[in-house]
C-alpha cells in the first residue's frame, strides 16, 4: 500500500504550527487555498517561503516531488521571519531573499544535521522564535474572533483599536485586511465542516454564511472551482500552502 500524498501533525516545537509532507503524484494538482498562514518550505534542496494567499492557486509541479513544510498559525510567521506578511502576499520566494547569507547558511545546516527535512524546519523555526520577539498576544486574538464571526467592527471595538489600526496591524499579521481574513478563515471553518461530511446547508451556517447559497458563492469566489468540485478535487491529495 503506497504512503499518502499528504501528511500532518501538530508541530512539536513551535505552538499553534503545522508540520507537514507532501510528495506530488503528478503534474495535475488540486488548488492551494488560502488559509491566512504562512509557510516555511524545505523543496529541492532549497528553503522557501510561502506567502499568505488571497486566492486559490495552481501550482505545476514534476511528479515525484517531495516537500516538507511547517504553516505557521495565522499571524504568527512574521515575527519569526522577520519581514510583514503583506510583503510576501501571493507570493512564494527563496529564503535568501528575506534573511543574511549567514541566517541562510546556519538553517540550511539544521536542515542537513536533522534526521528528515520536518525535523530540520522545526529546528530552523524553534531556533527563530529563541531570539524572535514574540507576536503581539492580540494578534492570535484578533484571528480567533474573526474565525469565530465576529464581524470587523465588533473585533475593532473590542480591541480598542480605530478601524485604520487594525487594518495596518493586520496587513502586517496576516497580510490582508481584516475584511479578507475573515472571508479567508470563514471559507476554512466551512470547508472542513463539509470535509467532515456535515450537510453544506448546516456547514455553512455553523460557518457564519447567511444560507449555502452564500457559502457556495464564497467558495466560487475565492477558489475559482464550485464546492463539489472542489471537495472532490481535494479528496485524493490534500492541498497546502506549499509553493
Amino acid at each position: 500500500m503506497s504512503a499518502p500524498a499528504y501528511r500532518e501533525r501538530p508541530s512539536a516545537a513551535v505552538a499553534g504550527a503545522v508540520v507537514w509532507t507532501r510528495t506530488v503524484r503528478s503534474a495535475v494538482e488540486a488548488p492551494v487555498l488560502p488559509d491566512g498562514c504562512m509557510d516555511l518550505l524545505w523543496m529541492d534542496g532549497e528553503l522557501r517561503v510561502a506567502g499568505p494567499d488571497t486566492r486559490a492557486r495552481e501550482v505545476t509541479l514534476a511528479g515525484g516531488t517531495r516537500i516538507a513544510g511547517i504553516r505557521f498559525a495565522p499571524g504568527t510567521a512574521p515575527a519569526l521571519l522577520g519581514v510583514p506578511a503583506h510583503e510576501l502576499r501571493d507570493a512564494g520566494i527563496e529564503i535568501d531573499a528575506l534573511w543574511s547569507p549567514a541566517e541562510v547558511r546556519r538553517a540550511g545546516e539544521l536542515v542537513g544535521e536533522s534526521a528528515n527535512p520536518v525535523a530540520g524546519l522545526e529546528a530552523v523555526a524553534a531556533a527563530r522564535a529563541a531570539v524572535a520577539e514574540p507576536a503581539d498576544p492580540v494578534v492570535r486574538w484578533i484571528a480567533t474572533e474573526l474565525a469565530a464571526g465576529r464581524s470587523v467592527a465588533e473585533t475593532a471595538a473590542a480591541t480598542g483599536f480605530g478601524a485604520r489600526r487594525l487594518h495596518r496591524l493586520s496587513l502586517a499579521s496576516f497580510g490582508y485586511g481584516p475584511k479578507t481574513l475573515a472571508r479567508v478563515l470563514r471559507l476554512q471553518h466551512g470547508l472542513a465542516l463539509a470535509r467532515a461530511d456535515v450537510p453544506f446547508a448546516e456547514a455553512a451556517a455553523r460557518a457564519g454564511y447567511a444560507d449555502q447559497s452564500h457559502f457556495a458563492r464564497e467558495v466560487r469566489d475565492l477558489t475559482g472551482m464550485p464546492l463539489r468540485r472542489l471537495l472532490t478535487a481535494q479528496g485524493t491529495d490534500q492541498a497546502s500552502n506549499a509553493a
